[in-house]
């Protein structure tokens, strides 16, 4: 299995940084899966650690710019994207604004409760990725809602866009659907680990409150360009063990 996620994340690094050499690449694979190992401990500490114990190892950097769009009175759609430190992340956020979360439930019951008491630690509910109206009426009641437009969802819901140098990266639509239909503002956040061991940093970037929604590609390829922005914050320590570009237009060749 290791070894498989191993070639995926190679090819990943490959198609998205073709100006890095081979040893570059080598060690960015070795870099994520040393992530990989502190994320499933993240996780632990997500789920079971006490508020005061996980405030003294972090630090919140730029969380003003929620607090401006809530003047507003407008929804938050809180992009958080596939890093290992995701749970980490969603904790650290719900410690100073309690928001809902988007996810798949899991197939195993057990798992799905224990994934679901642990998020709903310093958070609100859980809200099922295929429920698009249960999101919009949260976006529109003023909630924050963590939305991860960064996988590849199949080709049902999704369109071509750019990503980094990959030029069609299957890219989803919902991002487009709920910020159109919910009037949402755009808020992507950034968890990542201190150098060292020092804890961690939950980074909160400028908000996009008129983002661009002229159709689903236009506002998939600007999704994009924040994505990358977020992932290049801290690149070893993204998800690169998933098929992103699995899904490919009609008649074209697998790229894994």
């Amino acid at each position: 299995f290791m070894k498989r996620r191993a070639k995926i994340a190679y090819r990943n690094l490959e198609l998205c940084f073709p100006e890095k050499s081979e040893q570059e690449r080598h060690r960015m694979v070795v870099m994520n899966f040393e992530s990989v190992g502190m994320g499933l401990m993240e996780t632990g500490m997500a789920w079971f650690w006490p508020v005061r114990r996980i405030a003294r190892w972090t630090d919140t950097i730029g969380f003003e710019h929620i607090r401006d769009v809530q003047a507003q009175q407008r929804g938050i759609l809180l992009i958080g994207i596939h890093f290992l430190t995701l749970e980490m992340g969603a904790r650290m956020f719900g410690m100073n604004e309690p928001g809902i979360g988007v996810y798949r439930p899991n197939d195993n019951p057990v798992i799905d409760w224990l994934q679901t008491w642990g998020r709903l630690r310093s958070n609100k509910d859980m809200i099922d990725r295929k429920d698009l109206k249960g999101m919009i009426r949260a976006l529109k009641k003023g909630e924050v809602v963590w939305y991860a437009p960064d996988h590849d969802y199949g080709p049902t819901a999704s369109v071509f866009a750019p990503l980094f140098t990959v030029d069609q990266a299957a890219t989803t639509s919902g991002t487009w659907m709920l910020a159109k239909m919910s009037k949402a503002c755009i808020v992507p956040f950034v968890p990542r680990r201190k150098p060292d061991g020092k804890g961690y940093e939950l980074i909160i970037l400028p908000p996009e409150c008129s983002p661009p929604l002229d159709d689903a590609e236009t506002t998939a390829a600007w999704m994009n360009k924040i994505v990358e922005q977020c992932i290049m914050m801290a690149p070893e320590q993204y998800m690169w063990l998933h098929r992103r570009f699995k899904t490919r237009p009609e008649g074209m060749p697998s790229r894994y």
